[in-house]
């Protein structure tokens, strides 16, 4: 066969990989493609991430390096419409085009609120969105924490409120509102509020407030990221969601406490009016005291009422009064009188009184106490010995008292009885009777209260005694056996024939001897009648 000769030159597949890549690069440096994500799977565990974009007739492939990926505002989806900025490239091992992007954007409003619907519905079933899950707001923070743009006219706007109403210690987070960070710097100041405890120099806020104008879903899209609306449902502090204006909706006002249309509504929401709270506790305070005003006039009108009723207390005691100053000048007359009278008795029978006469009368009295000492003497001596029978120790103390008192009295009136007259002596025995009196009321008192504790005890003995003796078992028709020593006999065996033995039954005991010890007989077996004979089974 002959050679082929010819002048083209001959080119390495390498060569025309890099020949291609070059021509490729160089004519689409910088493209916008739009189409719909297919084929993505996540990150790629280096951190890049490769998918396919797609249309009703093509497809190219696509890839997101690792540090453009963190660069990213919005991620990629599966299904998901995009428009991809990039520069298309080859990949000479596969001979494939491919399409490097740097950056996403959603393919119009339309594919946001797909997006945004089907994240609601996801966030939805977990159960974030529930109104059992949502706390009430404080009635007074005393600290607000606001999540805003520090530069902004939202910041401004809430301040001007909050002064106006009820002024209060605000705490401001910066953050951007809008643009790739948003979201995250959103979800931090979250969190740092969430993490202070108050007991450092910055206070812990009683309430947030994540506040942004109004602005394109584009622009409010920083908070319909899933990591802002989870850290709102994580949140320990109440949070109320100030974002956009009363037509705006995104997720985080599906999540929060409150949703309020504007900035200025949620400081409204946030603090009450000041001036309205002073009024209402000034009410209250006027109602309370015309309350006790009424009150204590009502009840002064029922005193009065009721004093009226009242006699006075002089009208009380003048009867009294009177009676007793009646009382009082009779009693110095009648003394009077009683003395002259018996001044007079006295000098009619002063002179019929002679020495022989005063001495017998003297006498006479001498007597008569003696014997009264006697018989007071026996009849303490016989109280002081029942007592001493009911063994007593107080009774014999009082008895003894009682005796030497006695002693006491006799000792003295053998030494002065003689000289006494028969006043004196009438006095003097008086005198002895109303100190032996109360003694011998107390001695036999007591006497009286030891007999019925002892009769009681003694009863109480007797009925227990009675309960646990033998007779009554005696009296069920048993017997007591002795022997001729006296002892009980308990067995059979310690017996023998011709011992002398004594039975003590109920009613009575009797001797008996002993014939003889045989054994028990045996019971017999009562005979079943032929009637009540079982049957036979078989």
């Amino acid at each position: 066969m002959a050679e082929i000769l010819t002048n083209a030159a001959e080119f390495t597949v390498s060569e025309i990989a890099q020949a291609v890549k070059r021509t490729v690069e160089d004519e689409f440096g910088h493209v916008r493609v739009r189409g719909e994500i297919s084929g993505f799977r996540g990150q790629h565990s280096s951190g890049h991430c490769y998918f396919t974009l797609k249309d009703e007739a093509a497809s190219i492939d696509a890839v997101v390096w690792k540090g453009s990926y963190g660069r990213l505002t919005f991620k990629p989806e599966e299904g998901l419409e995009i428009i991809a900025t990039g520069r298309l490239t080859t990949f000479p091992r596969s001979s494939k085009y491919q399409i490097v992007i740097d950056n996403i954007e959603p393919a119009g409003a339309g594919a946001l609120m797909a997006l945004l619907e089907e994240r609601r519905k996801k966030l939805l079933a977990e159960g974030l969105f529930a109104r059992e899950r949502k706390r009430p707001l404080p009635y007074l923070p005393r600290v607000i924490g606001v999540v805003t743009s520090p530069t902004g006219a939202v910041i401004r706007d809430i301040l001007h409120r909050l002064g106006d109403r009820f002024p209060s210690h605000v705490l401001v987070w910066p953050v951007r509102v809008q643009g790739d960070t948003c979201a995250a710097e959103v979800v931090n100041a979250i969190e740092g509020f969430n993490t202070l405890d108050g007991n450092g120099a910055v206070p812990r806020p009683d309430l947030l407030i994540v506040a942004r104008g109004g602005g394109s879903i584009e622009d409010l899209w920083g908070f319909n990221e899933e990591a802002v609306v989870r850290a709102v449902a994580a949140s320990n502090i109440p949070v109320i969601s100030a974002v956009g204006h009363e037509t705006d909706t995104t997720l985080i006002d599906y999540v929060s406490d409150m949703r309020a249309p504007t900035p200025t509504a949620a400081a409204e929401a946030a603090v009450p009016v000041r001036a309205e709270l002073i009024g209402y506790v000034d009410d209250h305070g006027a109602r309370q005291r015309q309350a006790a005003r009424r009150i204590a006039m009502s009840a002064r009108d029922r005193l009065r009422a009721a004093a009226a009723g009242l006699p006075r207390p002089a009208d009380l005691v003048a009867t009294q009064r009177q009676r007793l100053d009646h009382a009082s000048s009779n009693l110095f007359s009648c003394l009077r009188h009683s003395v002259q009278e018996r001044h007079v008795h006295f000098s009619r029978i002063a002179p019929r009184l002679g020495p022989q006469l005063l001495q017998r009368r003297q006498g006479e009295y001498a007597e008569r106490l003696k014997n009264l000492l006697l018989r007071g003497d026996a009849g303490l001596r016989k109280t002081v010995d029942r007592a001493r029978l009911t063994y007593d120790p107080r009774a014999e103390r009082l008895g003894a008292g009682a005796m030497r008192l006695v002693e006491r009295k006799r000792a003295q009136f053998e030494g002065i009885g003689p000289k006494l007259s028969p006043n004196s002596l009438r006095a003097e025995l008086r005198h002895s009777q109303s100190l032996l009196t109360p003694l011998t009321a107390r001695l036999l008192a007591g006497v009286t209260g030891q007999i019925a504790q002892r009769q009681t005890a003694l009863t109480q003995a007797g009925k227990l005694l009675v309960s646990l003796s033998y007779k009554s078992v005696l009296a069920r028709g048993y017997a007591v056996i002795k022997d001729d020593d006296g002892h009980l006999v308990h067995e059979r065996s310690s017996l023998t024939p011709g011992d002398r033995i004594a039975i003590e039954f109920a009613d009575g005991g009797v001797d008996a001897v002993v014939a003889g010890t045989a054994p028990l007989p045996k019971k017999k077996a009562r005979p079943v009648p032929e009637s009540d004979a079982q049957e036979s089974l078989f």
